[in-house]
């Protein structure tokens, strides 16, 4: 646009965004355990570069890269949460075996592993527990084999330490608790494992945190059943090694918790029975980079549990970002190892990854317009789940170098009525125009409305710009800065035109005006129409086959059969095969048509006879046709598509292939087998319905008799020789 107004080449200063490496140490090759060196955690990079400046113009994206690889040996700490109420005391028993094992299997994967354990139950308060001093003592009410703990809230039994002896040590000293509601205290316990890190012992390596229970949890709001209504502050408030808000500081919300996890780069493994693993998995889809695996119901697989959910996290990796400044965008890229191209959101995550992959993201920093403020802004990236990360510094570039040089009250600027910047006039308060040139309250508003409208009843400016001096000073759409307007009211635009298939003028021409201006070649209030007619040349060589028109690149077929890019396909149309089918059985086998009708319709045809299919001829330019002839036979030929004079070549095979005839004997005795099948199939149905009616009179009739039968005593017929007669006044004499 400068060059065009005639602006010198060496005059126009164009300041360009830059990316600057501050911190860019290389990725750790090889573990610390090939070179024969010390463990140390400090020594290990799987994320590169470390630090960067970005330097952004406005509305121009800068793109950097940010490698990401899986170490060999990488160290890992592990804390084990466990639900010690009284429904866990057969898991106790197989974690008290863990530390030792564990320590042995982790080996395969790191030389430099810490665990560490916790335990946790309910808050001490009714409805969760009994309050009575017996239930507070012993909350199982048992003594063999020993008592049941008394109920607590969470406690740091053992801080990450590599001694697996140790661990098992400690585990094994610890007696199983209880409650009384279903739900337990889980998110409690999980807040302070997160946010208690000296308590805790974590290092700035894999943090891993096992959370094995066998019963639901409690969040925020269930606090207020026993009177708690403090929300949970987030902080740490451990005297001790146990938990002392747990009575006075209600539970955790699962974005709360969400937060800290992310924040501390926590990565949790739920370890859950059966019973409860639909809770979880509901709960891990709002958790950052957790993952659930089902306990088996004495725990006994809980070392494969955490191998299996370790490799299942380490092999994804997941791209965060931490809040971003105000007015900045930033958008990810990546091709993992499938070489599939992913943006958006699935641009941030690569799966799959194993030991000594390296995956590359690309990171867009756009900064959509000028930020307030001096400062430098700076935007954090790490992979989820790990402590390393990757610090931009961010600034806007919003200033040209020439504007150092300003030369205050130039004559330029009409006598020094303003400031002249990069080849520009900035104004003095009360002065305007390009060169300070008008007084601000020189126009009346019925002139800026006479010279600045096009009309009485129009905006100044058509609404798309300002009135200085009389004149229009156009701008730029707000949503798109190559989106300008233009013209004397600012009346024009070079945007709002006629869209083709999502671009302006179909991207083949320019927008002008709101009139599409094509480009050559092109046609239409869109430029959608193309002038070539290549796409509408059938293999004829004939435009649209001869049976239309070409019309931007389509054919427009006369013929409503034909259809198809060059009105070449015609469904309801004979083929070629069926026109000469009658010309060949009468010429070949006099067939079909009359003599007289076979030599006056298909004289012109000349016929080359072969005996068998297989010598018929093959080319390009013969189509190979099987018809059926009047005795149900297939008859084989070929013929010319193209004709030389009148006359059409056609070679046919005299051999016909004609159906066999029905088998009589075995469709014979098929039928008879059939039919005594049938009728004996029959018989033994009679015979079988014949049989159980028959039993059931029988039944009948025994039951009938048995009914008939009775004593002589009570023979209906029989009367007895002996009369009683009582007088009734016998008593009263």
């Amino acid at each position: 646009m400068l060059l065009e107004q005639g602006c010198p080449t060496h005059h126009i200063q164009n300041p360009r965004g830059s990316v600057e490496l501050i911190q860019n140490n290389n990725i750790t090759s090889h573990s610390h355990r090939h070179q024969g060196l010390k463990h140390s955690h400090t020594g290990i990079t799987q994320l590169q570069p470390q630090n960067i400046r970005l330097q952004l113009r406005p509305g121009e994206p800068q793109m950097f890269e940010v490698k990401f690889k899986r170490v060999e040996d990488y160290p890992i700490d592990l804390y084990y949460l466990m639900d010690l109420s009284f429904s866990m005391e057969d898991d106790l028993v197989n974690v008290k075996k863990l530390g030792t094992d564990l320590m042995e299997e982790m080996k395969n994967i790191t030389g430099d592993f810490r665990m560490g354990f916790g335990a946790f139950v309910d808050k001490t308060v009714i409805p969760y527990i009994s309050t009575t001093e017996e239930m507070l003592q012993n909350p199982c009410k048992r003594t063999e084999p020993m008592p049941c703990a008394p109920p607590f809230s969470f406690q740091n039994v053992l801080s990450l330490t590599c001694n697996g002896t140790l661990f098992s040590q400690l585990v094994g000293e610890q007696r199983i608790s209880g409650n009384l509601d279903s739900p337990e205290g889980g998110l409690d316990a999980l807040m302070q494992a997160a946010v208690c890190e000296e308590h805790i012992g974590w290092r700035n390596v894999t943090r891993l945190l096992v959370f094995s229970t066998d019963a639901g949890f409690h969040f925020a709001g269930d606090g207020k059943l026993g009177g708690i209504v403090l929300p949970n502050d987030g902080k740490c408030h451990l005297e001790n090694n146990r938990y002392t808000m747990g009575d006075r500081q209600d539970y955790p919300s699962i974005s709360q918790l969400a937060e800290k996890l992310r924040e501390k780069n926590i990565q949790v493994i739920f370890t859950v029975t059966r019973d409860v693993i639909h809770l979880y998995e509901g709960l891990k889809a709002l958790l950052p980079k957790s993952t659930v695996g089902t306990l088996s119901n004495n725990s006994h697989n809980v070392r494969q549990l955490i191998v299996e959910a370790y490799n299942a996290l380490t092999s994804e990796v997941i791209m965060d970002t931490s809040e971003l400044p105000e007015g900045y965008e930033v958008s990810f890229s990546t091709f993992c190892k499938d070489h599939i191209e992913r943006s958006g959101e699935e641009g941030k995550r690569c799966s799959n990854i194993s030991i000594g992959d390296q995956i590359v993201f690309k990171v867009t920093v756009l900064a959509p317009a000028c930020v307030s403020g001096t400062g430098r802004s700076r935007l954090v990236i790490r992979p989820q789940g790990y402590t390393e990360e990757v610090e931009v510094e961010l600034s806007t570039l919003c200033e040209c170098p020439c504007q150092s040089h300003s030369i205050p009250e130039s004559p330029v600027c009409s006598d020094g009525n303003g400031t002249l910047e990069c080849g520009a006039c900035r104004c003095k308060e009360g002065r305007a125009g390009t060169f300070c040139e008008c007084h601000s309250d020189f126009f009346s508003q019925l002139s800026k409305r006479d010279l600045c409208r096009r009309d009485n009843f129009s905006e100044v400016c058509s609404g798309h710009g300002e009135c200085v001096c009389g004149k229009c000073m156009c701008g730029k759409s707000p949503k798109n800065i190559e989106h300008i307007y233009y013209g004397r009211y600012c009346e024009c635009d070079n945007f709002r035109c006629d869209q083709y298939q999502g671009q302006i003028c179909g991207g083949r021409g320019n927008c002008e005006c709101g009139v599409c201006q094509c480009f050559p070649g092109f046609t239409g209030s869109r430029c959608e129409c193309s002038l070539a007619i290549e796409p509408c040349v059938s293999e004829n060589g004939l435009v649209c086959a001869g049976r239309g028109v070409c019309e931007c690149g389509i054919c427009i077929c006369a013929d409503k059969r034909y259809h198809g890019p060059t009105c070449s396909i015609c469904p309801s149309c004979p083929n070629t095969c069926t026109q000469h089918r009658q010309c060949v059985l009468c010429r070949v086998f006099n067939q079909e048509l009359s003599e007289e009708q076979c030599e006056r319709e298909c004289g012109h045809i000349n016929i080359t006879l072969l005996q068998e299919s297989r010598q018929l001829p093959q080319g390009l330019n013969l189509q190979q046709c099987k018809e059926r002839d009047a005795d149900h036979c297939w008859v084989h030929f070929t013929y010319q598509e193209i004709q030389r004079g009148s006359t059409v070549f056609i070679h046919a095979a005299l051999n016909r292939e004609c159906p066999s005839g029905p088998d009589i004997v075995v469709i014979t005795v098929v039928l008879s087998v059939t039919i005594v099948i049938v009728g004996v199939a029959l018989l033994l149905m009679w015979k079988l319905i014949t049989t159980i009616q028959d039993h059931k009179e029988f039944i009948r009739f025994q039951n009938e008799l048995e009914k008939a039968r009775w004593e002589a005593g009570d023979n209906p017929i029989y009367r007895s020789a002996v009369t009683i007669t009582l007088n009734p006044k016998y008593k009263a004499q």
